[in-house]
This record gives C-alpha cells, sequence and structure tokens, in this order.
C-alpha cells in the first residue's frame, strides 16, 4: 500500500509544464489567476483506489472524488468541478465514465506558490469511441432531480436540504447557533 500511495503522490506532483496541452482547446477562460486551456485523453479513476488499493469495480457508484490520470504523462490531474459556476460537478460528470479512457477539455490550474498542482476545470468529455462532446453541466440538473422538494428560485444550495440541516445544526458560521445569533445582532 505504501508503494502505491508514494507511487500516486509522484504522478501529482509531476510538472504541468512538461508538456503543453493548450493546442487544440475550446475552453472558456474563467479569468482565473494561473488558469490555463488544457485538453487532453486521460483514464477517469477512483482517487481513493489509486492511493489505498480499494478498488470497487464502479468508482464508488457517486460516492468518491474521481481523478483523471492523464495517458500523454501518466500524470494524476484532480478535477475540481464541471462548467457551471459553483465548485462542484466534476465526479457528477466523470462517473458514467468511470476507468475509461475519455477527452476533456477545461482549464488547468497549476501554481506551485498557492499549491494549487493539476486542478482542473471540465468544460468538455468526449467519450471513447465517439466524435461527440458533452457539456460537463449536468450536476445541478442531477441535484434538481434528486431533491424534488427543494424545487424553487435561487441557487440550489439555498434549497438544499442537508446545507439547511446543517445550517439549523451549526449555524451559518459553522461555530454554533449562540455564536451566530450575537454575530448577526452584532453585524445586522
Amino acid at each position: 500500500m505504501l508503494k502505491q500511495l508514494t507511487a500516486a503522490l509522484a504522478l501529482m506532483a509531476s510538472p504541468l509544464v512538461a508538456q503543453d496541452f493548450s493546442e487544440g482547446s475550446e475552453a472558456r477562460s474563467w479569468n482565473l489567476y494561473a488558469e490555463v486551456p488544457a485538453k487532453f485523453e486521460a483514464t477517469v479513476v477512483d482517487l481513493l483506489c489509486t492511493f489505498t488499493g480499494d478498488c470497487p469495480a464502479d468508482c464508488g457508484a457517486g460516492k468518491r472524488q474521481l481523478g483523471l490520470l492523464r495517458t500523454a504523462d501518466d500524470t494524476l490531474i484532480l478535477p475540481m468541478k464541471n462548467s457551471q459556476p459553483a465548485f462542484t460537478g466534476a465526479a457528477v460528470e466523470l462517473q458514467p465514465f468511470c476507468n475509461q479512457t475519455i477527452t476533456v477539455d477545461g482549464l488547468m490550474i497549476d501554481d506551485p506558490e498557492l499549491g494549487a498542482n493539476n486542478v482542473y476545470l471540465v468544460q468538455t468529455i468526449v467519450p471513447p469511441g465517439s466524435g461527440d462532446k458533452i457539456k460537463a453541466n449536468k450536476w445541478t440538473k442531477n441535484w434538481a432531480a434528486e431533491h424534488p422538494e427543494a424545487k424553487g428560485k435561487g441557487p440550489w444550495f439555498r434549497r438544499d436540504p442537508g446545507v439547511k440541516a446543517i445550517i439549523a445544526e451549526e449555524g451559518y458560521l459553522g461555530l454554533g447557533l449562540e455564536v451566530d445569533g450575537a454575530w448577526i445582532a452584532e453585524n445586522f
């Protein structure tokens, strides 16, 4: 297990500058610091499996964070979001392609000073054997289908039953209802 963990960490530490993956990218800029368009082929992997050897056939059935093992240089890429405004959705978008090699297009964030290495924002996916691009934008649609009781206007997180339960228990600041009450009284 230590050998697998060491190998996985070495993959994550591989330098982005070794190759330029911006050629052919159609990624839309988010104007984020250190963003670079990046289009590449990669295998969708279960990160827990990669690090520990605990490998269910379905990459954890949507309950685990997924990664992209880039074909060109065996670098492990961490997809942190899809093409939607919130920092959500990468695992939902990649889950159908568990253990398959796909082509992704999006934005790479790589800045050692920020501590960001091989962080990726997936915008489109091309499945194996297909030339058809799939927009990586289904997270909120999936969320709405899973939470029909939370229908309404406004951002999803203001209506999410799980988020509301945590706020009810721990407060908006996560420091308890008493601290929240004092802060709200002082600032509003």
